[in-house]
């Protein structure tokens, strides 16, 4: 059994891959291809704005999102503590001060009334400027828009969704209208890295936005922060305006999510609900075990599959529990993993460092119950209901 199942999918989209590939290999276009152009217009059809710009990965797709918009030193982003590292590790490494925010029990994603405070502490500080919000849509269910877009509204702050896990969902407003993830934010980025909700076969991501001047300097960092207003001059990209980076998506890799894509949309988000429904039906059961809350008005894209396990005694006893239900279902010859083991503020990278100091005793609690189980589109029923029985017996 495979925790995401990639060679599975494989089989099911082998064609239209192979042929894409092909394709590729035949034009010898091996960068900035037709295949890219055609995959940003489709992503952004898709999503509902009016630009996507790829890139080489999720990480990058933060960082050139955040240059966008002059995010830098002296500025402080608001990243949830539970979460990839990439959402603080990008505001850091370009001098910004990722400030760690708790997050909701049941949702997994940024609390609003804890974002709200630590704002407020920020301003009576007065050492930082309260710029910009990273706001995960954490194993595949979009934050809570209304909310966190009120308290950005209220601050003055640039709201960038980090839909690395999240894209294919999306948010239902008030008066009915749907509204895709990477499109919930001021702008907004993903990750294509093969085990995300759509992948491609090695490092991928991109940036979505409204806005025709962000766009293109999101382009020209990308780039090597190259003259985007005259690329019909043959010299253009030897014209550097500004610093930038070497960010590029493969023109394979966009022939690979070309070649999945529709599967994705049409069938693939459609399946992962069920077998996550199928997930809570078996579980809901089971005392002291919390499953994963989806609000109404979302629907998710189910990166991952997130339990938390019936709590112990003490921090240790609970970390050897959770061990020895592993080691149990491990035996059993199912596959778990555990996203995520350590807070953000307790990295390494931040010891010592203003992004240490945070309150965030839900996200602390969450990193020692946390277990993700099996979950991908073409995981069978019987396959589900193997591994509930098998994880009811291991509790």
């Amino acid at each position: 059994m495979q925790f995401r199942d990639l060679q599975i999918q494989y089989k099911h989209i082998r064609n239209a891959v192979d042929k894409n590939i092909q394709s590729v290999i035949s034009s010898a276009h091996f960068i900035s291809g037709s295949e890219v152009k055609k995959l940003e217009q489709t992503l952004a059809s898709y999503v509902g704005v009016k630009h996507c710009i790829s890139c080489a990965n999720g990480t990058d797709a933060i960082s050139v999102a955040l240059l966008s918009h002059g995010v830098g030193a002296g500025d402080a982003v608001f990243v949830p503590d539970f979460t990839f590292f990439s959402s603080g590790e990008c505001p850091a490494t370009i001098g910004a001060t990722p400030v760690f925010v708790d997050v909701e029990k049941d949702t997994y994603n940024i609390d609003p009334l804890s974002l709200e405070s630590a704002v407020e502490k920020i301003i009576s500080e007065g050492q930082l400027k309260p710029r910009a919000v990273v706001a995960v849509d954490l194993f595949g269910q979009p934050f809570d828009v209304p909310a966190i877009r009120a308290i950005c509204d209220k601050f003055g702050l640039l709201l960038l969704e980090d839909a690395a896990q999240g894209f294919g969902g999306s948010y239902k407003d008030s008066t009915g209208k749907v509204h895709m993830a990477c499109s919930l934010g001021d702008i907004a980025t993903t990750s294509f890295f093969p085990a995300k909700p759509l992948g491609c076969y090695g490092d991928g991501g991109a940036i979505f936005t409204n806005d025709d001047g962000i766009a293109l300097l999101c382009r020209s960092i990308a780039v090597h922060g190259k003259d985007t207003q005259n690329l019909n001059d043959p010299n253009a990209k030897y014209n550097n305006i500004r610093l930038g980076m070497n960010s590029r998506l493969d023109t394979l890799q966009a022939g690979v999510l070309l070649g999945k894509f529709d599967v994705f949309r049409d069938e693939e988000l459609n399946k992962v609900n069920r077998v996550a429904n199928h997930y809570s039906e078996l579980l809901s059961d089971v005392e002291g075990l919390g499953l994963p809350t989806v609000q109404e008005a979302m629907y998710s894209s189910w990166a991952q599959y997130t339990v938390q396990l019936p709590e112990q005694p003490s921090d240790n006893e609970q970390i050897e529990y959770r061990k020895r239900v592993q080691t149990q279902l491990k035996a059993d010859g199912i596959p778990t993993n555990i996203y995520y083991i350590k807070p953000m503020h307790l990295q390494g990278a931040f010891e010592g460092t203003r992004s240490a100091d945070a309150e965030c005793q839900t996200t602390e609690k969450l990193c020692s119950t946390v277990l993700c189980l099996p979950i991908h589109p073409y995981l069978e029923y019987r396959e589900v209901e193997f591994i509930a029985e098998k994880l009811k017996a291991a509790l």
